[in-house]
């Protein structure tokens, strides 16, 4: 190899070499010059870029978008009487249903009043079943609420009404009585009694009713 002196002095055959070599062999003169400064390769190579800055703070991210929440499911218009166990409403009075009972194709469900206020309230009568739901809320056409079960067949005689007080604390239950069918009903829309407050039960099993059948209730009696 034949050496070349420019006009700042002599430039050693390998840098020239490497220099004519460079596109075929990838070799660079700063890699050479790194060589002639440092050939026992005691340098530390500087850190790669890290997400995280040397002090621990977090440094440039990109989060995931965060996802909305899912809507609530829509519930029937009206008051919602709490379930068994809830706070006591307004009125002081709270609905609850025992689970359905099912024989030869009668179907039976004990509702219940508790007085969870701070006054007595006098029973007398009957629950006024106004509407049954479906599970969107809808009503069920066609459904009849009768005080009594004599319009139920194979449904056990009514005791009649009788007028009670119920103390803070006590519960008054009825029975609903109806003949299986094919659509199912999830809400009930009743009062205490005829003329009161309505309010929406939201029933633990479904009431297999509708559409066009009878509901009977019986007279509240106490729960004891």
């Amino acid at each position: 190899m034949i050496a070349i002196r420019p006009r700042g002095g002599w430039v050693r055959p390998v840098v020239l070499a490497c220099l004519v070599m460079t596109v075929t062999s990838g070799c660079g003169l700063s890699a050479e010059l790194d060589r002639e400064r440092d050939p026992a390769r005691t340098a530390v190579p500087f850190p790669a870029p890290s997400a995280v800055g040397t002090d621990g703070s977090a440094g440039l991210r990109i989060e995931p978008p965060e996802l909305p929440s899912s809507a609530p499911s829509p519930s029937p218009s009206g008051a919602v009487a709490g379930r068994q166990g809830s706070g006591c409403p307004a009125s002081g009075l709270r609905f609850g249903t025992g689970p359905v009972d099912a024989a030869m194709g009668l179907r039976a469900v004990t509702l219940t009043l508790t007085n969870c206020g701070k006054r007595p309230y006098a029973v007398d009568g009957y629950p006024d079943v106004v509407a049954v739901l479906g599970p969107e809320g809808a009503r069920i056409t066609g459904v009849r609420a009768v005080a009594g079960t004599d319009q139920v067949p194979m449904a056990p005689p009514d005791p009649g009404a009788k007028a009670f007080t119920l103390r803070p604390g006590e519960r008054a239950r009825a029975g609903l009585y109806w003949r299986m069918a094919a659509e199912e009903g999830s809400y009930l829309r009743v009062a205490p009694r005829a003329g009161q407050a309505v309010v929406t039960l939201p029933l633990p099993d479904p009431l297999d009713i509708g559409p066009r059948n009878t509901l009977g209730a019986t007279a509240w009696v106490p729960a004891g």
